[in-house]
């Protein structure tokens, strides 16, 4: 057995859902490509595919294998192509994980050119407001918004935001006076307040001033989520006050339908990151997108 050809094989069986759609790509038949999948099950040990009459799908242990091989198979790829081409030709996969609102308005129009840049590379984006094992998942890199945990992936600070106290004209109509909006800290405790659950610090504000002066607010309010597009719908609809980094609203803020509140207040800025599995730091395609998307945020 082949086992580089068996793995191609299986990472098209997967990804296409069908042995007979493999064996027309190998010009080979259905047959071939199946006893080519039970040889390379037979010599690691483990049932990869769970055959029914409608459907492949993988088992746990296909899954763990084919995101690995998935990968293997990429940069093999990768590196005969720039043997072939006598260039650094990039080609294959490339998974990408961020969180859903900096992916739809910030990385999405990178990713894009990025593409059109290397039209061989393959971009799959994962969008997730939760926490993502890059590992587990076969993710190869993705941004971070955020201070980031003692780890073993490779890290690259590319920039900053700045997270602001926000309100919907339509909640600041509702309060009628400028005076009765929040000036300091402490009147937040007066106002319901949006809280974001993936915030480390979650319902605890902090604000400093020019001067060193700091203050930590415990806010309250009648909503709550782990979605930053629902965060920016809810404070857009007047349901309360946001604390939320710039990138997620600055056309909002341009076009007035939202309020920067207590602006002497600041707040450490958002240290925004490239992260990688230690596996990874040498992919050319990885190193080539960081470059991009660095170069595009700068």
């Amino acid at each position: 057995m082949d086992r580089l050809q068996a793995m191609q094989t299986y990472v098209r069986v997967v990804e296409t859902g069908s042995f007979s759609a493999v064996a027309r790509e190998l010009s080979s038949t259905q047959s071939a490509v199946s006893k080519q999948i039970a040889a390379l099950e037979k010599y690691l040990g483990v049932r990869l595919l769970s055959r029914t009459t409608r459907a492949l799908t993988p088992t746990d242990d296909g899954l763990r294998y084919f995101e690995e091989a998935r990968r293997l198979v990429g940069e093999i790829g990768e590196a005969e192509a720039q043997l072939r081409h006598g260039e650094r030709m990039l080609s294959g996969p490339l998974r990408v994980a961020t969180s859903v609102g900096y992916g739809l308005r910030v990385l999405l129009p990178h990713v894009q050119s990025f593409m059109r840049k290397h039209p061989d590379v393959i971009v799959d984006l994962k969008l997730d407001d939760g926490f993502v094992d890059l590992v587990e998942q076969g993710i190869d890199v993705a941004v971070r918004n955020g201070p980031l945990p003692d780890s073993s992936l490779i890290a690259r600070r590319i920039a900053t935001s700045q997270r602001l106290l926000v309100a919907g004209k339509k909640y600041l109509k509702a309060l009628g006076k400028k005076e009765h909006w929040p000036r300091i800290p402490q009147d937040l405790l007066q106002h319901p307040c949006i809280v974001y659950t993936e915030l480390r610090a979650r319902n605890n504000w902090e604000f400093s001033t020019a001067d060193g002066s700091s203050v930590s607010v415990r806010v309250q309010g009648p909503l709550q989520t782990n979605s930053s597009e629902v965060l920016r719908a809810s404070v857009l609809d007047g349901q309360g006050i946001g604390y939320l980094p710039d990138w997620l609203f600055d056309d909002l803020r341009r076009s007035g339908e939202v309020q920067v509140l207590m602006p002497d207040w600041q707040v450490a800025p958002i240290p925004i990151h490239l992260v990688s599995p230690a596996a990874r730091k040498h992919s050319a395609k990885v190193r080539a997108f960081g470059d991009h998307v660095a170069d595009a945020l700068r």
